[in-house]
């Protein structure tokens, strides 16, 4: 499915931090992730007050849920990161940490990153949503 998917960043648009603008997807099933949160198996919540640890749960949790539908993170075509923060720093650290992750190619698509009032859960700081083209 990797070669049905096309990244695109037009000239006319301002360049970006690793992302792309457009996401284009021929053909073929998708899949659609829930909010992978900073939780464990158990429920719980994983690193409370820390950005790092949380992170670093979210992506755990995104690749076991990919690994469920048989796909990667570079079949990934849409990412939405929620950060508990309205300081850029953070933001930023969050993004830096997320890209050079094991998940980090599932943010070379279509993504937005978006400080946050709250989240769902008590204490949690991160979100990452995702949308996934899944192989054949």
């Amino acid at each position: 499915m990797t070669e049905k998917i096309t990244r695109i960043n037009p000239e006319q648009l301002h360049a970006t931090p690793g992302y792309h603008h457009i996401t284009v997807v021929e053909s073929g099933r998708t899949a659609y992730l829930a909010g992978q949160c900073p939780l464990d198996r158990k429920g719980e919540l994983v690193g409370s007050q820390s950005f790092e640890a949380q992170t670093d749960q979210v992506v755990a949790n995104a690749l076991t849920a990919l690994a469920a539908v048989n796909a990667q993170p570079h079949h990934v075509v849409r990412s939405v990161i929620y950060v508990r923060s309205d300081d850029r720093d953070v933001l930023g650290a969050v993004w830096s940490r997320l890209t050079v992750s094991a998940l980090g190619p599932a943010f070379t698509t279509a993504s937005t990153l978006l400080g946050v009032a709250q989240l769902g859960f008590s204490g949690q700081l991160v979100e990452v949503d995702l949308t996934v083209a899944l192989p054949d």
